[in-house]
């Protein structure tokens, strides 16, 4: 980001930064570190327990455009502040589980968090903010995401050995209202006229004309397929690492770190890249890191290769969700935002939702994950095909 940053710029920054860190690093990354407690204590199969995200993620998901219309109409920090204690409180809850429709019903409120305290009203209130340093913006807080997927493992496992894992997740779930509830509160939701970055306003693209044209089903097909891959991979990693791998708590929880740190550098790089370069090209990148990665998993017991996966997957995981709002700002400008995210977001959640269920699904009747991550490749592939396809211009109204 430039070195003239308002403090309006600066709080939303942090914003996003903490928010992100809370509702994705922790919540969303957090809980697959409990799947595999899931399945010894109360011995449900692998697709039980990624079911969970499976099954919120599909009811809400039908919300996603009407948040992004709240948050047009009226504001993102609203909304915000809404998910930030239900995510919270969802945590709190799923500790406390001991029946399969209580692991449903707290893994809805899970989802209603992530959607209206994630991804969406970040990025909308990034995009009002920012304009020239988008990318950059957009990067430093999805770095939220990678530092808080990068802890949480660590953080669980620590309070796993001290505290067990129901302690464990209801002091995560208290620790991401502590951390992100402040920023939420304070933030405002559109910059003054005298601060915002100087550009000519810019007519808005009829959400009609959008929804007609081909460009919107590219970008949509494309981040379906590439959410599903990442969504996928890193939701059956701690199953695939303890239950077939053998690693102890600590080797798993360590991969992962490693992969939610590279993350980091891939967040930062790729936002800087979308600043200076096609985002268009820029995000074809970002998908092949990801497709390239997945293969990886193949040859896990060969050493130094996990290491590597983690690196060049990591490297993709930062940059995949990033790159979507980006992409959407330089394809239909900001001033409906919310809505095409809603929808955009809605639809990358159930992809989101149903891989992780059908990788775990495809284990347990196959007994090895290499139907399922065959699937992520194939769906890799097909991300990095539709991004290609997409013109390099703004539509024009």
């Amino acid at each position: 980001m430039n070195n003239k940053l308002s403090s309006g710029q600066l709080k939303v920054a942090a914003t996003g930064f903490l928010s992100l860190f809370s509702l994705v690093g922790i919540m969303f990354y957090g809980l697959p570190f409990f799947y595999d407690f899931w399945v010894k204590d109360f011995g449900w199969s692998r697709a039980t327990v990624t079911s969970g995200n499976a099954v919120a993620k599909i009811l809400v998901g039908l919300f996603g455009f009407v948040a992004g219309w709240l948050i047009d109409r009226f504001g993102p920090r609203r909304l915000m502040i809404s998910g930030v204690l239900m995510g919270g409180l969802a945590l709190v809850g799923l500790s406390t589980v001991t029946a399969l429709w209580q692991f449903y019903f707290f893994y809805v409120f899970s989802a209603l968090g992530y959607m209206c305290g994630g991804p969406l009203p970040n990025q909308v209130l990034t995009s009002r903010w920012f304009d020239k340093s988008r990318g950059k913006a957009m990067g430093f807080a999805y770095l939220g995401i990678g530092i808080g997927g990068m802890f949480v493992p660590q953080i669980a496992k620590w309070l796993n050995v001290h505290f067990g894992w129901h302690q464990a997740l209801m002091w995560l779930g208290i620790l991401m209202i502590a951390i992100a509830l402040p920023m939420a509160l304070i933030v405002k939701e559109n910059p003054d006229a005298s601060k915002q970055e100087s550009k000519p306003e810019e007519p808005a693209v009829p959400l009609g004309t959008m929804l007609r044209s081909r460009p919107f089903y590219l970008l949509l097909i494309g981040s379906m397929c590439s959410i599903g891959a990442v969504s996928g991979t890193s939701q059956n990693l701690k199953l695939f690492f303890s239950l077939d791998l053998k690693y102890t708590q600590s080797e798993a929880a360590n991969v992962i770190s490693l992969v939610l740190l590279s993350s980091i550098v891939g967040r930062l790089l790729m936002g800087w890249l979308a600043d200076k370069f096609q985002k268009k090209y820029v995000m074809i990148l970002i998908y092949i890191l990801v497709a390239s990665a997945i293969p990886l998993l193949y040859f896990a017991l060969t050493p130094g290769v996990i290491y590597l996966f983690a690196f060049i997957f990591g490297m993709g995981l930062g940059g995949d969700y990033m790159i979507i709002p980006l992409m959407a700002a330089e394809l239909f400008g900001v001033r409906v935002m919310g809505r095409i995210m809603g929808l955009v977001l809605t639809a990358d959640g159930i992809a989101e939702a149903l891989s992780p269920f059908l990788v775990g699904w495809l284990r347990d009747r196959s007994g090895s994950y290499a139907n399922g991550f065959a699937a992520l490749i194939f769906l890799a592939v097909i991300g990095i095909v539709a991004i290609a396809m997409l013109p390099r211009k703004k539509m024009e109204v």
